[in-house]
């Protein structure tokens, strides 16, 4: 169990910050990003992943192969 919350968690963390990149790379300015927004996307986006890993993390099911 440890080793799948350390997957989801660290998949959930790269959602969040290439959801976060993606929003604030539409060719605004710093001061014309709606951070609130941006960090709400990237929270939601983050929930989304953690809830899609309990369908199973691939990387997870490499392990439990012997590393196929």
């Amino acid at each position: 169990m440890k080793k799948w919350f350390k997957a989801a968690g660290i998949r959930a963390i790269k959602t969040v910050a290439q959801t976060m990149l993606g929003y604030i790379t539409v060719g605004l300015a710093i001061n014309q990003i709606d951070w609130l927004t941006a960090g709400s996307v990237a929270l939601v986006a983050g929930i989304y992943s953690l809830l899609t890993s309990l369908a199973g993390l691939p990387e997870l099911d490499k392990d439990a192969k012997g590393g196929e």
